[in-house]
């Protein structure tokens, strides 16, 4: 699975590329190969390797900013863990939303089980979760969803659909009924670096989007 040919912005501090649906970012207990793998591939003539600022699921594709080097680094890691950066998601929901849009604001915690695994709950005893969102479109019976998040929170988009808008994410294996591929993407990405020039990277939506009936939104 390439990589290198997925590049949406590229300088001597930052890489952001379209990671595929499928790809892990890190290494997983199954052994298949992750983003890390690649990463020798996305050096592009430095000879340190780019390292990875932050996380998208296995499942979901679209925009992942990585650091060229370590100072990069700290400080991107930084905006992520203030806030600073501004994502937006594109999501396709088993069923059509009502509304056009709103904000879910429900805090997720972590449980897990060893019959069950692990998995996120709405829970008060959770971090805070903020999500805005806006209908882009609606055919067949789902509906395309646009998701701004103010919080990074594992899983946030997939339980805040689930749980918040009461209609999971199409293909979601946890939340959802997981029988096709999930229609997770991360479609924007920009990141403020006073005085130089913001990081601003787009991807494209995927054929999977296509396929569902939301290829020309």
């Amino acid at each position: 699975m390439l990589v290198n040919n997925r590049v949406l912005f590229i300088d001597a501090e930052a890489l952001v590329i379209d990671k595929p649906a499928g790809l892990p970012v890190t290494a997983v207990r199954d052994g298949s190969l992750s983003l890390e793998n690649h990463l020798a591939g996305l050096a592009f003539g430095f000879q340190r390797w780019p390292t990875i600022v932050h996380r998208l699921d296995r499942d979901t594709s679209g925009c992942l900013l990585l650091a060229r080097h370590p100072k990069a680094h700290k400080r991107y890691s930084a905006a992520f863990e203030a806030g600073q950066v501004t994502k937006h998601y594109m999501a396709v929901l088993d069923g059509e939303v009502t509304d056009d849009s709103g904000f879910i604001n429900l805090p997720l915690h972590k449980i897990s089980s060893a019959e069950e695994g692990w998995r996120m709950i709405v829970d008060k005893r959770g971090k805070a979760a903020r999500t805005h969102w806006t209908v882009k479109a609606r055919h067949a019976g789902r509906t395309l969803v646009e998701f701004a998040p103010e919080t990074g929170r594992t899983h946030q988009l997939r339980v805040h659909a689930a749980t918040g808008l009461g209609i999971p994410i199409v293909g979601d294996p946890m939340y959802g009924k997981g029988n096709e591929p999930m229609l997770l993407h991360a479609s924007r990405l920009e990141v403020a670096r006073d005085p130089k020039p913001p990081i601003v990277a787009d991807a494209p939506l995927p054929v999977t989007f296509t396929q569902a009936g939301f290829g020309d939104v």
